[in-house]
This record gives structure tokens, sequence and C-alpha cells, in this order.
């Protein structure tokens, strides 16, 4: 039992730096004990303030909490855990588990990771009372690690292009390969990114005709001929699943010497296709292009892990979300404990993902409700 106080208190000591909202004055519990409870709350499945008072009342019965947080008066109430997700400043929140995602993200370093940037609408969170429709989050997401590393609220999904910029500044990404869609394919967000000292991968439509066009034309078959003289790298894959089987083709070509824009984006050094050939059980054949700019020649393996990477926002982090934590039934509306319940999720989201255990994620969160053991192997992430 000592090791496990020892490793809770590790995890309050992270929120040790974040300033109390609070007022002096009856102050009764310790900010980090709130926000443990909190944490733990949402990990195993609570959806807010008064579910996390709920399960947290319920513990003094086997007397964990008490053995492993200080709590000097006792359990605090739902007004209290809603008081303090209220008033805590979402980019300070956020700032105190900096040091726990480090922790994390230092157990499986990678040289250049990939990290996704996407956004997500919180639909059900509108407050037409007040003028404001859905909350809209764009997240940044460790591809290989599995660890959501930001998030950046704003009140509409055209909004994304601001910011993005916002969410990286808030980040270290010097050195990573940074993904993000089309709708991100910004020359001020290209810009940021190789300020950062970062690359990207950045997916092109018709958002941007005239840049969309001209790698659409060098990849085209009229000019098969030229991309064979170009220097180019490529990479294929093949699965089967889901009643289909699925052929993917990447090519990425050093960006030619009379490329139209090639000085227009900061940074651009090539340009890349994925392909998806799609056939169903039937026979039926479906056919899938997508266009890029990346800022390094990565290796076409690279370029398909870059690729296939920001996929995994969707599949890994915005869909467990809806299905698992219902994020999109939340009616939450005040935006500090919108943001804030939306950042716990999705750290709890990277702490399940990480332990080894072959549950799914709900499976694992279930289990954390019922184990405080396996609960606590979660938070410190052991095993993995």
């Amino acid at each position: 039992m000592a090791e496990t106080i020892v490793s809770l208190q590790s995890v309050v000591k992270h929120f040790e730096s974040l300033p109390d909202p609070r007022h002096d004055i009856n102050r009764l519990h310790l900010l980090g004990d709130v926000i443990a409870i909190a944490v733990c709350g949402i990990i195993v499945g609570c959806d807010g303030p008064s579910t996390i008072a709920q399960w947290a009342s319920s513990k003094p019965k086997s007397k964990w909490l008490k053995t492993v947080l200080e709590l000097p008066n006792g359990i605090p109430s739902r007004d209290c855990i809603r008081r303090i997700l209220t008033t805590l400043k979402p980019e300070a929140f956020q700032a105190a588990f900096a040091s726990w995602i480090a922790s994390l993200a230092s157990a499986d370093a990678i040289a250049q990771p990939i990290v996704a940037i996407d956004g997500k609408t919180m639909r059900r969170s509108h407050d037409r009372s007040n003028g404001l429709g859905p909350l809209h989050m764009v997240s940044a997401w460790s591809t290989e690690n599995g660890l959501t590393l930001g998030q950046v609220a704003t009140e509409e999904k055209s909004n994304e292009i601001t910011a993005i910029p916002e969410l990286i500044d808030r980040l270290d990404v010097k050195g990573a390969i940074v993904t993000i869609d089309a709708m991100g394919c910004q020359k001020k967000i290209a810009k940021k990114i190789v300020d950062s000292q970062a690359d990207y991968v950045l997916a092109v439509k018709e958002n941007q005709p005239k840049l969309h066009e001209a790698i659409k034309d060098i990849f085209s078959e009229d000019r098969e001929d030229d991309l064979l003289q170009m220097k180019v790298r490529q990479h294929e894959t093949s699965e089967k699943g889901h009643g289909r089987e699925d052929e993917h083709y990447y090519v990425l070509a050093r960006i030619p010497d009379d490329f139209p824009m090639k000085d227009a984006w900061p940074g651009l050094k090539a340009i890349g296709m994925a392909v998806r050939v799609s056939t169903k059980s039937d026979g039926a054949t479906t056919c899938d292009v997508r266009y890029y700019i990346v800022s390094r020649f990565l290796s076409g393996k690279r370029f398909a892990e870059a690729v296939r990477g920001h996929w995994g926002i969707e599949n890994s982090l915005h869909w467990v979300l809806d299905v698992s934590f219902h994020e999109d039934q939340s009616r939450t509306r005040k935006r500090f404990i919108a943001n804030n319940l939306s950042w716990l999720r999705r750290f709890a989201i990277s702490l399940l993902k990480r332990h080894p255990s072959k549950h799914s994620i709900i499976g694992k969160s279930r289990i954390c409700g019922w184990d405080d053991g396996f609960l606590m192997e979660v938070l410190m992430a052991q095993g993995v």
C-alpha cells in the first residue's frame, strides 16, 4: 500500500503549480486532491461533477481514496468539483498536465514523432440562450504514443484555421511531423510549423484550387514520363477486413523545378499522392485519391505512416470519445467546464489506451471502476 500512496501523490504533484481559482476563505479541499478525483472519475466512466462525486463518495466503503489522497476534510462535494472545473482556465489546466504527458511520452520516445491535428464538434454543447453554437475542439494527437498533447476550443468549425496556430504555440513540436487535413492547408499554418522546427504533411483539396490542380497534374497519366524522371519514393500496403480488400499506394515526389507554386509555400520540399483501391466481396471496386504537400522528402514508408497516422485521430480518439464516452451527448454548456471535461476525457483515453490489457477501452474503464489496483495501473501507465 505504501507504494500505491507514493504513486498517487506523484500524480497530485503535477498540479502543484496550478493556480487555485478559489477564494482562500472556506477552502476545505486540496486542489490536487479534487483534480486527481476528477481524473479517476472520468477514467471509470463518469460524465460530470455529479457522477464523479457519486463515484468518489462510494469509495470510503473500501477506504481506498482516503489512503491514497490527503483529503483533510473528506470527499469533495459535487458543487466543489463543479466550481473548480468551471473556474479553472482551460489553458492553465492543460499546462498542468504537461509534465505528466512528458513522463508518459518519454517511456517510448520516437525520433520524429507524428502529431495529428484535427477538430471535433461537441454537437449538444450549444448555448442558445447566450447565442453560442456547439463547442468545437481542435486537438493534437501523438500517433505512435496514443497521447492527446493539447486542445484549443473554438465556437465554429471554420475557426480551426486560427485555432491551429494557437495550439501549435502551446506544444513542443520540434522535430515532429505535423499532419493536418485540408482545412489546415494554409500558408500561415505551414510557416508556423516550419518556424517551430517541425515538418508538415498537409492534405490538399479544392479549398486550394490552384495548388490542388498543380499537384494533380504532376501525378496525371499525361505526365507519367515526367514523373519517371523525378526523384520519387513509394510504398504499398494491403489489408483485408470488413468484407473488402484495400490496396494502398503512396507516392512522394521531390518538388520539380517548374512547379508553379514552389516558392509560395514555406518549407515545401515534396508533393505526395495516396491511392486506396477497395474491392468488395461482390467484386465492386472503388478508388480514392488524395494529394499532399510535404516539407521533407520522407521515405515512402514514413510518408505512408504520416498519412495513415492522421486517420488515427478519428479512429482512436474521436470515435472513442463518442462511442465509449458519449461526448456528443454531453449537454454541458458553460465553456470552461465543457472544455476542461473534454480535456479530461481525452487524457483518460490516452491512459486507458496505454494499458497493456487486451480489453476494449470501455472494458478497461469498467474494470477501473471495479478494481482499485487496475485503476492505479492505468494512472501510472504500469506495464507499458
